[in-house]
């Protein structure tokens, strides 16, 4: 992977040993530089985290060889947009392959969308418009008994910042959330392949960045950033469970 110049976040985080020694390694494909695993990161502990920064010039591996986890990041690019973005077509291959060798994998927003269509669903602009904030998070009755998401199924909410929204899911995928909108928050798109439409790993600093592209009214930028301040305990008593567990279905896979 390149050299990144100055960049906030280390490209490699070394944890302190496990499994005899060897640290599960957990490789992050961040599609933009306002968007990195930031909190979840944090969260994780127990993994190295390999940071592919593709819109650096990082090459995106098409195996997921070598790694015991995998999470592809938000961005706001879409599923489809190669000629933006000339990573994707790596990053599908990239789900596909961590799906075939049963790889625990996190897609968050567009990484959630990305999984979708690499194992055969669709997405669109959500007919609905833009979803935005902090919105419930809608559980399925799937989400129970989920090996992921089981021990989180009780009221939570969730930032929302996404235009797409995934149509229809891979075959053989399970839905785990619903909006109150109806549109898919959270599937199990393959045996160990999990997808989030919303952003565990955000705080108000990086939001406040995403909104300097111009697209909220003054008055709906404060509201949003406002109440992800008023939020954060909250948020982080709802999203630690997420990526501690994340972390042990990794470290369970390096054992393997």
């Amino acid at each position: 992977m390149a050299a990144v110049n100055g960049s906030a976040e280390p490209r490699v985080r070394t944890a302190p040993g496990r499994l005899g020694g060897v640290t599960p390694r957990v490789l992050v494909v961040q599609h933009e530089a306002d968007d990195p695993i930031h909190l979840m990161g944090a969260w994780m502990e127990g993994v190295d985290l390999a940071v592919c920064r593709a819109y650096d010039g990082d090459d995106v591996p098409t195996s997921a060889d070598g790694f015991d986890g995998l999470v592809v990041m938000g961005g706001a690019i879409g599923a489809h947009d190669d000629l933006k973005a000339d990573w994707l077509p790596a990053t599908r291959e990239l789900i596909r392959s961590a799906a075939r060798s049963s790889v625990p994998t996190l897609g968050i927003c567009l990484g959630h969308q990305l999984c979708a269509v690499a194992l055969g669903g669709d997405i669109a602009v959500n007919p609905n418009g833009r979803q935005l904030g902090l919105l419930d998070v809608g559980w399925n009755a799937e989400a129970v008994d989920d090996e992921l998401m089981g021990g989180l199924t009780g009221p939570r909410r969730g930032m929302h910042w996404n235009d797409d929204v995934v149509t229809r899911l891979p075959d053989g995928a399970r839905q785990l959330a619903t909006a109150t909108t109806g549109e898919v928050q959270a599937a199990r798109h393959a045996p160990t392949v999990w997808g989030i439409q919303w952003h565990p790993e955000v705080d108000d600093a990086l939001v406040a960045a995403w909104a300097t592209d111009g697209s909220l009214p003054e008055a709906e930028k404060e509201r949003v950033l406002d109440d992800l301040v008023r939020s954060r305990r909250d948020l982080d008593d709802a999203w630690r469970p997420l990526a501690a567990r994340f972390a042990e279905l990794v470290a369970a896979a390096a054992a393997r």
